[in-house]
């Protein structure tokens, strides 16, 4: 049984989405795979309940996604991609898009540990309740310790 090597991918917009977007597909050229990209979408209760800001949610998250997969194929255009765009919370979305998966790849924002204790993490869920392997792509280290700075106002060194 030749089984078709199928790597899902979160994308958010972010730089940490568009690096873990750019590590899968280069994944799956190497294992002839390929990559169904997902962005989850959350709405407020208040603008959320309006069925003409949902739609337009969805085609922005679309938009997004679309956008980022073409610049992100640069790189990689042999490599079969397909896309959707969720209405959920990240991980659940996330987990239920990888159910048959061989990889979920994820990209890191960089936030440290007290970040994760106290607003949690997507990447953390999706790692304790995956059922296949997970990768967290990271921030690569000459961007750490400017995320580091930006995210908290004070000079990297300091921290």
């Amino acid at each position: 049984m030749n089984k078709e090597y199928r790597i899902v991918v979160g994308v958010d917009g972010s730089e940490g989405g568009k690096r873990a977007l750019r590590w899968a597909l280069r994944e799956a050229a190497r294992h002839g795979g390929t990559i169904h990209a997902v962005t989850a979408i959350t709405c407020d209760a208040v603008d959320g309940s309006s069925v003409t800001y949902r739609e337009r949610q969805h085609e922005l998250g679309e938009q997004m996604l679309g956008d980022q997969v073409v610049a992100a194929l640069g790189d990689n255009p042999r490599v079969a991609v397909t896309t959707r765009v969720v209405f959920g919370e990240a991980a659940e979305v996330l987990l239920d898009s990888a159910h048959d998966a061989d990889l979920l790849v994820l990209g890191s924002h960089g936030h440290g540990r007290l970040y994760h204790a106290v607003l949690g993490s997507v990447a953390e869920t999706c790692v304790r309740g995956g059922i296949c392997p997970v990768v967290v792509v990271p921030v690569p280290a000459s961007n750490k310790q400017t995320a580091a700075a930006q995210s908290t106002g004070m000079p990297a060194a300091i921290l």
